[in-house]
């Protein structure tokens, strides 16, 4: 077995497949659509699977180029409470794992699923202000048991 879900899944390749799976996922949901048709940065995508990458046991390419946990949780703060939409996304996750053509390994894919979950639930601790992130908060990390730190 892998020593990690970064490696199990495939490493860079995979998690850049899954970004792009997930966003088209998110395009082409009637709700999704609005917040996932703003034209980002155009490193989007790379940015996304660096950070899945490095929290799922990949090197720290995220935290060495672009920024640590805080800066992505300001990135999604501020926006008020939107749970349909986290479930909404959840499911294009799910269903972006499949579509991504990672390894047809059960482990796996529940594993990535309770991470994005977690993850999410992360990502919605601040819907008031992007000022109300604490500054400094390092990529939480998670393994095939769970969290194993945590980015607050």
């Amino acid at each position: 077995m892998a020593s990690s879900v970064y490696d199990a899944a495939g490493g860079a390749p995979a998690f850049l497949a899954l970004a792009q799976a997930w966003h088209d996922r998110c395009l082409e949901d009637p709700v999704l659509n609005h917040p996932f048709s703003n034209p980002g940065h155009p490193l989007h995508l790379e940015r996304l699977a660096a950070y899945w990458g490095e929290a799922l046991g990949g090197p720290a390419a995220y935290t060495q180029e672009l920024g640590d946990h805080s800066d992505v949780l300001r990135m999604h703060a501020g926006n008020g409470e939107h749970q349909d939409l986290d479930d909404r996304a959840q499911v294009c996750f799910a269903r972006a794992i499949e579509d991504a053509d990672l390894p047809a390994d059960e482990r796996l894919r529940s594993t990535l699923r309770g991470y994005f979950q977690w993850v999410t639930a992360e990502m919605s601790d601040y819907p008031d202000s992007p000022d109300d992130v604490p500054a400094g908060l390092a990529v939480p990390r998670w393994s095939w048991d769970g969290p194993v730190s945590a980015g607050r």
